[in-house]
């Protein structure tokens, strides 16, 4: 298997699609918001990016939930477990793309993720705490789970709580086993700063100039809340309180800007916390590279997050 990593912007689905074609592959999706089916523009589906020379090339775990339902990473390395196995199945080359850590890590540790209920209560009782505060919650309250944790968001920090609870209050809960991993590589695409900042931004404006109001308008026709489309971020967030009147068109375009070159920052350093904890990643700075073959070297090859062969 293949695994290619990187930033937003920074080229990967071009790259999956090439080594897909050549090698008889099949791309099997890591993001956390293209599962979602009318999330199009937004989320960067680019589905014509998945035809190259009139052939197009098979990709799974895009568009499969309905935009406003629940989606979740143990859900994700459910879907992503059954995807991997048909592609299998069928000798085909599987190439995991995406930049959604939390996607990556979860099909690529060697173990199944348990299954954590969402706690209403408890939410309720964190929503309002200052994320100083939070912190400080799960400081004082660990658990198996808390250095594992992703803690860089607050929408992760009060999800990180709850699952710490959960664990503290069911010690003896187990998750199902899941399959195992074929032996992958991984490749990272890290462009220099500077080229990535201009792709980030001439992307965007044209986004904006062809047809993400409309799309985000659309969405809000269909009766998906306000509150969710914030909740999905980036995008989605700026759009629907520009549409409520909340920021001007020039706002948007500012602060969306800022808020996606963050978010590529924290990408990265996910990215990098996943090497630190023993993932062998084999990065390109170059976005000239042509010549794919050299990215498939034999000391690449290794089997889970901690556990190279």
């Amino acid at each position: 298997m293949l695994v290619i990593i990187g930033p937003t912007a920074s080229g990967k689905t071009r790259l999956a699609v090439q080594l897909a074609q050549q090698h008889n592959g099949e791309i099997i999706s890591a993001d956390s918001r293209q599962v979602y089916r009318g999330m199009d523009i937004g989320t960067g589906k680019d589905l014509a990016e998945y035809v190259v020379d009139g052939q197009v090339i098979p990709y799974h775990l895009i568009d499969i939930v309905d935009a406003g339902d629940d989606y979740n990473v143990f859900r994700y390395q459910q879907d992503f477990d059954r995807a991997l196995q048909d592609i299998l199945s069928r000798g085909k080359t599987p190439i995991l793309c995406g930049g959604s850590g939390m996607y990556i890590e979860a099909a690529l540790r060697p173990t199944a993720m348990l299954a954590v209920p969402t706690n209403a209560d408890l939410r309720a009782r964190l929503e309002p705490l200052t994320d100083s505060a939070l912190r400080d919650l799960f400081t004082q309250n660990p658990s198996p789970y808390s250095p594992l944790a992703d803690t860089s968001t607050r929408k992760r920090l009060i999800r990180a709580i709850e699952i710490g609870q959960y664990l503290n209050e069911h010690p003896d809960a187990q998750p199902a086993p899941r399959p195992p991993l074929p032996p992958y590589r991984v490749i990272g695409l890290d462009p220099p700063v500077a080229v990535r900042r201009e792709r980030i931004s001439r992307r965007l404006r044209d986004r904006l100039q062809h047809g993400l109001m409309e799309e985000v308008q659309r969405l809000l026709g269909q009766g998906i809340s306000p509150e969710k489309l914030i909740f999905y971020g980036l995008e989605y967030k700026f759009v629907t309180e520009y549409l409520q009147s909340q920021l001007t068109y020039n706002e948007v375009v500012t602060q969306l800007e800022t808020a996606i070159h963050q978010f590529a920052k924290r990408q990265m350093t996910f990215f990098r916390k996943l090497e630190r904890e023993g993932m062998n990643v084999q990065w390109i700075y170059d976005v000239r590279l042509t010549n794919y073959d050299l990215l498939l070297t034999p000391e690449h090859v290794y089997a889970g997050v901690s556990n190279k062969s």
